[in-house]
């Protein structure tokens, strides 16, 4: 289980859910997917999959459901969407982007992509992302003093752990896609 903050956590759920879709890059295939669980108090219950495709490929994203209890559209707009890619970096080695997904007035959330480290901190809250990035195997890259992030060079970062490890994509997507809409709609109270 991940905190964040003292108001939203983050419980794994369960191993194995059978998934029929698209991978990021388009092909159809079949897979299964890790279901974990954001609970913030007094809110509904939002579902995240960790999903690995028979293809070899692997994502992450806020399920949508059949039926969405009631939220704001921003947070409604996140379903289905603003998937993160893992990677392999190298042997035992993946990665995900740290893409921020930002509200947009009126309309879904844009996914910015070159950030300075700052802004990344920013929009994720940036003790969360010091938390996350101080576990063991985890790193951010390029990399940045957590106590003095650069302001001045646009990147496009990303969080790299240890193939093992079930618990980090799955809280790195939480902060960068879906912590600024969180936080935008007063879903949480994390600052």
């Amino acid at each position: 289980m991940t905190a964040f903050g003292s108001t939203l956590t983050l419980k794994h759920s369960c191993d194995y859910v059978p998934k029929q879709g698209t991978t990021t890059s388009g092909v159809p295939d079949a897979g299964f997917a890790t279901e974990w669980h954001l609970e913030a108090a007094g809110r509904p219950r939002l579902t995240i999959h960790d999903t690995r495709w028979d293809g070899g490929e692997r994502d992450v994203v806020l399920q949508q459901l059949p039926l969405l209890p009631e939220m704001p559209a921003a947070l409604a707009n996140l379903h289905g969407r603003h998937r993160a890619g893992i990677a392999e970096v190298s042997t035992g080695r993946r990665r995900i982007t740290a893409f921020l997904s930002l509200p947009q007035p009126g309309g879904r959330p844009r996914q910015k992509r070159a950030l300075t480290t700052a802004q990344l901190a920013e929009g994720c809250g940036a003790a969360f992302l010091c938390q996350l990035v101080a576990r063991p195997g985890v790193s951010l890259t390029p990399s940045f003093d957590p106590k003095d992030p650069q302001d001045i060079e646009r990147f496009q970062h990303s969080i790299v752990f240890e193939d093992e490890d079930r618990e980090t994509p799955v809280a790195a997507y939480v902060l960068t896609r879906l912590m600024p809409t969180l936080r935008q709609t007063g879903w949480t109270g994390a600052a």
